[in-house]
């Protein structure tokens, strides 16, 4: 029987590499921040693309979602798991 493919963060994806986000950790987020990232549309299904990492330990990240350049903190971009 074939194993489910693999999922790891998008904290893994290099500046410019596309991926399908697969879930996101919502236990690790309070309500109100799990919503918000819903509205911002990071949600399963959704490509997103890592554009760039602040220099000096890469903390935002900043992630294209659709249309949208959300910057994200690293911790809480590892939450966000894609398809592997």
């Amino acid at each position: 029987m074939p194993s489910p493919p693999a999922s790891r963060s998008i904290t893994t994806l290099a500046p410019g590499e596309v991926a399908l986000i697969a879930a996101i950790d919502r236990a690790g987020l309070d309500p109100d921040t799990a919503q918000r990232l819903c509205e911002l549309g990071f949600d399963e299904g959704v490509d997103v693309e890592i554009l760039h990492r602040a220099p000096f330990g890469g903390d935002p990240i900043a992630v294209r979602v659709g249309n949208m350049v959300v910057a994200l903190r690293r911790d809480m971009a590892g939450l966000i798991e894609i398809a592997a």
